[in-house]
């Protein structure tokens, strides 16, 4: 419960039910947050069994688990939320987030030299 009594922490959780994954630089654009503060929320949801993480190359994607023993919980609290205009929100922000790739994202985060182009 202590890991859902966080507003931040709801939103990601309610960011991951909209999308299949989402990479720490596309929740931290959605946050509003620094970097590193995502980090200790998404830490704090994966030592409770809120969210998996997996790797691929530098970016680490986060999802929510299959068949979650919390599922029935999460879904009470987003039935209660679902009117919150901070969600209403989020939801809006995440499709224009979702349209850039996660190198446009981290880029606009952390400037040109995060994520070179390769020149073909």
């Amino acid at each position: 419960m202590k890991a859902l009594s966080d507003r931040n922490r709801l939103r990601i959780i309610f960011a991951l039910q909209e999308t299949e994954e989402l990479c720490a630089c596309q929740i931290t654009e959605l946050i509003a947050v620094s970097g590193a503060t995502i980090s200790r929320h998404l830490g704090v949801l994966q030592r409770a069994g809120l969210v998996d993480s997996r790797k691929e190359g530098k970016w680490i994607f986060y999802a929510l688990p299959p068949n979650a023993l919390y599922e029935p919980l999460i879904a009470w609290l987003r039935s209660q939320l679902l009117s919150s205009e901070v969600l209403t929100n989020d939801r809006e922000e995440l499709h224009k987030i979702l349209s850039f790739s996660p190198e446009e994202i981290c880029r606009k985060q952390r400037g040109e030299d995060c994520c070179p182009t390769q020149n073909t």
